[in-house]
């Protein structure tokens, strides 16, 4: 072998990065396998998250919720705006320079902490007494002897995250049918906007673009509108969203589509069973996402995937092979960047022999609309399948003196407390500001604090967070102050 490591990470995304990172701080010496290039043709880091999931999402949501402010919500101000224009290549071009800064952040991290990365794609070789032996072809392969390099280690964690899923019969070329990664770089905003799915990633999506302009048609398929989310978060978001003009077809089933050169035409069935067509100028495909283990060679070291492509681990990230670990969007549990990150540092501190735990039962889920939407723990349709007996408090943001100064008194707050020990079940969230006031509820939940716990705690005065404090009220004995 060319080389022997402590620990090779493969993959560089948010769970790889920061298990090497976390490794590499144990005193580990650590080497992460990462292929991935950018539109320039250069190697980076940061995996789908970084550039062209998370973080170029979040800088166009921000830039088309700037954009929407200016043109419609100023003049509640007294702010008069005439002759606003929108000039995307440079909003385009402001959200990729934040990739890049994010992505050098990285290769500055591994420097900082002696992390070696190998630019190729790995696949495992085998594995002998005292390491597994992985070969790595590309640009980080042994260029002297033009031959792909072959290192060692005594652990290696796969990190290689998930792809767009794509449904057969709609060839993505990211240019007219588009995924995740186009949908981030149209050229210009589309008159007609159809997306194929109303999950986090079209919602997301479908809403820059109808900030931007768009008129956006989203088709999905399950008979429900969020059906993982509380029942009063998917009444309160089914409201939001269709207020604001997204036009929402549930139980929809998709046909065949074609493409000319004015756009896309989308056959469809609607919940009825009637024959319906979507014409648009560009459409997302955006229904979920699957593992990436593409050419791995799991069998080289005797693993497989389930039946939904997942590499089976136990609740410490570990495989069925001795020394070999998966985390994140490759392993069981919700697609998250920061549930990767967590299950990064459990790994590197089980390796370095300490007793890490996570708490799959309080990892949030955010969607980043406008209002966002996020929730941790149980909904109530839960709690009631479980036979639990729970209390429920939900305060408004509507008599929130910050969230109206700001113009942001949509949503709600709900907090599911046990009807005998108070202790927090669930938080539920639906404001400007939910990704934020979500990690107060995550705390609590992580401390098995209760809800009168968190309705004693003082909260600072106006703030967004008073309403969290208020719902926790609610569910103590009905004692909210302000309602």
């Amino acid at each position: 072998m060319s080389q022997k490591y402590d620990v090779v990470v493969i993959g560089a995304g948010p769970g790889g990065y920061i298990a090497a990172v976390r490794a590499a701080q144990l005193g580990m010496k650590v080497a992460c396998i990462e292929k991935w290039r950018n539109p320039k043709g250069e190697p980076t880091l940061g995996g789908t998250c970084l550039n062209v999931g998370c973080i170029p999402s979040k800088a166009l949501l921000a830039s088309s919720e700037e954009y929407e402010k200016v043109r419609g919500h100023l003049g509640e101000h007294g702010i008069a705006a005439e002759g606003v224009t929108l000039d995307l290549a440079k909003m385009l071009a402001r959200k990729d320079a934040i990739v890049a800064k994010m992505t050098k952040g990285v290769e500055f991290l591994f420097r900082k902490n002696r992390i070696t990365w190998l630019k190729g794609h790995a696949r495992f070789v085998d594995s002998e007494d005292d390491a597994v032996r992985i070969e790595v072809t590309g640009e980080g392969a042994d260029a002297a002897a033009k031959a792909p390099l072959l290192v060692g280690a005594a652990h290696v964690i796969i990190a290689t995250g998930s792809k767009a899923r794509h449904l057969p019969g709609l060839d993505v070329d990211n240019r007219v049918i588009c995924d995740n990664e186009g949908a981030l770089s149209l050229s210009e905003v589309p008159g007609r906007l159809g997306v194929i799915g109303a999950g986090v990633i079209g919602l997301e999506l479908g809403s820059v673009w109808r900030r931007l302009g768009a008129e956006v048609t989203i088709l999905e398929a399950l008979p429900e509108f969020l059906p993982a989310a509380d029942e009063a978060v998917r009444k309160e978001a089914w409201k939001q969203f269709t207020k604001q003009g997204l036009k929402i077809h549930l139980g929809a089933k998709i046909g065949a589509a074609s493409v000319d050169g004015r756009g896309v035409k989308l056959a469809w069935t609607d919940d009825k069973g009637g024959a319906q067509q979507l014409d648009c100028d560009r459409l997302i495909v955006s229904v979920g996402r699957v593992p990436n283990t593409d050419g791995l060679g799991l069998d080289a070291v005797g693993l497989s995937v389930d039946e939904r492509g997942f590499v089976p681990v136990d609740a410490q990230c570990r495989t069925a092979a001795p020394n070999i670990w998966a985390i994140g969007d490759v392993v069981r549990g919700p697609m998250l960047a920061h549930k990767a990150e967590d299950e990064g540092v459990m790994v590197a501190e089980l390796i370095a022999g300490q007793k890490p735990h996570i708490d799959y039962g309080c990892i949030p889920l955010v969607i980043y609309t406008s209002p966002e939407v996020a929730w941790v723990g149980r909904t109530e349709q839960q709690l009631k399948a479980e036979g639990r007996a729970y209390k429920a408090g939900q305060f408004p943001f509507s008599i929130n003196g910050r969230a109206l100064g700001i113009g942001a008194p949509e949503g709600f707050v709900k907090v599911l407390a046990d009807a005998a020990t108070d202790e927090v079940l669930g938080v539920h969230v639906v404001s400007a500001a939910a990704s934020d006031l979500i990690a107060e509820a995550v705390l609590a939940m992580e401390f098995k604090a209760s809800a009168e716990d968190i309705g004693r705690v003082s909260h600072p005065h106006p703030s967004m967070s008073e309403v969290l404090r208020e719902a926790a009220l609610a569910a103590t004995d009905k004692r909210a102050l302000n309602m």
